[in-house]
């Protein structure tokens, strides 16, 4: 398990869902509490105790919105973060980050940020299967890419196991690695699209439009924030029946690498 206090950390992110639920009823943009989040409101009224993240998603349209102004709307301490505004930034979706804190997720990913939540575009996919699973594996494949060109090539020696790494990061490259996957991600327009589906969820999340629908108020951890209209839906197709909790040998949880609640990344940044 973590070894930081994992409920320390999920009141801390809650300030960023409440930063960026205030700028998305400010500007007029769509959100939704998304994956376990939203299960976590449901099941919970909140956090799923275990869990130290948390997911929002927005459909493209409003995502780019967001991308392009973030920065000018979020209130200190926070700040967007994607590869849009930040080509040294290693994921294909973004993150709204505490910019008094510092996280270093994984060691062998060398970018430094502060405790954060996702933002994950939703974007449309083909109606016919077949098209669909392949529009997925492509992605599964660029993530891949995208992920070894910006991972330490040495992180398992200077052996065999560097050349794909290498590869992508000097014959693909970063930030064309990035570009790829964004074209791809933008293939099937949100509006003209009845299926979407935020991409890191694979086949599982695809889901009808409709089922997203309207966003509806819904408590968590006392607040008032913003989820899909048809939960009970969204959440059996997502994760079957979603009211029983796992055993605990499957609650999952990111095992941050380095987590500094009091302590900003620029400050940090400066010592390294």
């Amino acid at each position: 398990m973590a070894d930081y206090d994992v409920r320390t950390l999920q009141l801390r992110i809650l300030g960023n869902l409440k930063a960026v639920d205030s700028v998305c009823h400010e500007h007029g943009l769509t959100y939704y509490i998304y994956d376990g989040t939203m299960l976590g409101a449901v099941r919970h009224g909140g956090f799923i105790p275990w869990d130290d993240d948390l997911d929002i998603a927005m459909p493209r349209p409003d995502y780019e919105e967001f991308v392009s102004h973030a920065n000018e709307w979020l209130p200190d301490p926070y700040d967007f973060v994607a590869f849009e505004c930040d080509p040294a930034y290693p994921l294909p979706f973004g993150k709204v980050q505490d910019a008094s804190t510092t996280l270093i997720e994984r060691p062998h990913l060398p970018y430094l940020g502060g405790l954060y939540i996702d933002v994950f575009p939703i974007d449309g996919v083909p109606a016919n299967k077949l098209l669909r699973k392949f529009h997925l594996l492509r992605y599964s494949i660029l993530k891949k890419v995208v992920y070894m060109a910006y991972r330490d090539p040495y992180r398992h020696g200077h052996g065999p196991s560097s050349w794909l790494p290498l590869i992508c990061r000097n014959v693909i490259g970063q930030q064309r690695a990035q570009r790829l996957t964004r074209r791809l991600l933008r293939k099937y327009p949100y509006d003209k699209s009845s299926l979407v589906c935020v991409f890191d969820d694979g086949n599982r999340g695809v889901v009808n439009k409709d089922v997203l629908g309207k966003p509806a108020p819904v408590a968590f951890e006392g607040e008032t924030v913003m989820g899909v209209e048809r939960p009970h839906e969204y959440l059996s197709h997502m994760y079957g029946d979603y009211m029983v909790i796992p055993p605990h040998d499957e609650q999952r949880q990111h095992r941050f690498h380095y987590v500094d609640m009091d302590k900003s990344y620029h400050d940090y940044g400066k010592q390294l």
